[in-house]
C-alpha cells in the first residue's frame, strides 16, 4: 500500500529542466530523430547503461535477470500522463508489490531520451524528477539519455511519443509482450495474468 500511495499524483518529469530556456525544453520534448513504431516482441532488451534516480548505474537488462519485469518507457514529458496510469494500474493488479498477494516482478519506469541537448542536460532533468518523485521510489526510476537511449528507441520506435511503451521481459531479458497504444485496465489486467503464468506470484 505504501508504495501504491507514493506513486498517486506523481509530479511530471523534467520539472526541473524549466529553468533550462525555450530551446532546450523544445529539444527534451521528442526525439531528435524518429524511429518507426514497432513490435519487439520475441527480441532480448538491447544492453544499455543508465543511473537510477539514486544515482547508482543500472545496466538493462542484466539488473533484472532472475525474475520477470514491466518497463514503462517514456520519450517525452507528456509521456508521463500514460505511465501515471500504467503504474497505478499495474501497482492495483499487484504488480512489483510482492508480498502475500502480489506479484514478484520488477516494475520500472525508463525515462529515455536520445540526442546530445538532452545528455548535456541530464543532471537538471534528473533534479527536476526527484523534485516530484517521493524518494523512496528513486530506485525505480532509471534514466537513459543520448548513446544509451538510440537502442530502445530504435527497438520500439518513437512515433506518438506521448503514449508510454510498456516492455514485459521474461527472466532472461526477452521481451514477451509489448503495447504502445496507451493504457486500459484489460491490458493491466492481462500484464498481470502473464507474469502469474511466469512465476511472478
Amino acid at each position: 500500500m505504501g508504495q501504491q500511495r507514493a506513486w498517486v499524483g506523481r509530479l511530471a518529469w523534467f520539472v526541473g529542466a524549466a529553468a533550462l530556456g525555450g530551446g532546450v525544453i523544445a529539444a527534451l520534448n521528442g526525439c531528435s530523430t524518429t524511429y518507426p513504431n514497432r513490435d519487439p516482441v520475441g527480441e532480448v532488451f538491447p544492453s544499455v547503461e543508465g543511473e537510477s534516480l539514486e544515482e547508482v548505474a543500472t545496466a538493462l537488462p542484466e539488473s533484472l535477470a532472475g525474475k520477470p519485469a514491466v518497463l514503462l518507457v517514456g520519450y517525452r514529458q507528456k509521456t508521463q500522463f500514460d505511465i501515471d496510469r500504467w503504474l497505478m494500474g499495474l501497482l492495483q493488479a499487484g504488480v512489483g508489490t510482492g508480498g502475500d498477494n502480489g506479484i514478484d516482478a520488477r516494475l520500472l519506469e525508463v525515462p529515455t531520451i536520445p540526442g546530445l541537448v538532452p545528455t548535456i542536460a541530464s543532471g537538471w532533468i534528473d533534479d527536476g524528477m526527484r523534485s516530484g518523485i517521493p524518494r523512496e521510489d528513486w530506485g525505480a526510476v532509471v534514466t537513459l539519455y543520448g548513446k544509451a537511449a538510440e537502442p530502445v528507441a530504435e527497438m520500439t520506435g518513437t512515433e506518438n511519443g506521448r503514449l508510454a511503451r510498456v516492455l514485459v521481459l521474461d527472466e532472461n531479458g526477452r521481451v514477451v509482450w509489448f503495447d504502445d497504444t496507451g493504457y486500459s485496465a484489460r491490458k493491466a489486467m492481462e500484464i498481470a495474468d502473464l507474469l502469474g503464468s511466469m512465476g511472478g506470484e
